[in-house]
């Protein structure tokens, strides 16, 4: 039996980093930036850029979404309160946060399943492959494009730019 996949990134809710659940359809007509994050990897530093866009692009429109995922390396150990605290401390982060999920496999959330097959990877594989690894949706709630872990922030600012 195949799970339905949803037709739009709207019909998604995920619980956020302090246990309140959130609805997808609330960022309706915004510029979206999706990215599974992790506080013990060599992409750590990411956040510093993640938030640095949406500092600057928020009032624009984007919303930065942050999903902490301990599936790649165990890089994510902590639980909702470390994982916050070490975000807001180390990187002063305010873009939303969610519960740790994984992205891959059988417990794959299901907003990921979407991504995945959305934008596929390089040669069309739909896996995740590592930390930070980034989903940009446009205003329409369409998948435009993933990039991977190694394309930092900065560089995504003229795809960020096109879609606002």
């Amino acid at each position: 039996m195949t799970a339905q996949i949803s037709e739009s990134i709207y019909d998604f809710s995920a619980i956020a980093i302090n246990g309140e659940p959130i609805s997808f359809d609330q960022y309706t007509n915004k510029v979206l930036l999706i990215v599974n994050t992790a506080s013990q990897c060599g992409f750590t530093p990411q956040y510093q850029g993640l938030e640095a866009l949406y500092q600057k692009y928020k009032p624009q429109g984007l919303v930065v979404l942050g999903f902490p995922c301990n599936q790649f390396g165990f890089q994510e150990p902590g639980n909702s309160d470390k994982i916050k605290s070490f975000c807001e401390t180390r990187f002063s982060v305010t873009f939303p946060l969610f519960d740790k999920i994984e992205v891959n496999g059988e417990n794959a959330h299901p907003l990921y399943k979407f991504l995945s097959k959305s934008a596929p990877g390089i040669f069309g594989t739909e896996g995740i492959k590592w930390n930070f690894t980034k989903f940009l949706v446009d205003r329409q709630g369409n998948v435009v494009k993933r990039y991977p872990s190694t394309v930092k922030p900065e560089d995504l600012e003229k795809d960020i730019k096109a879609l606002l």
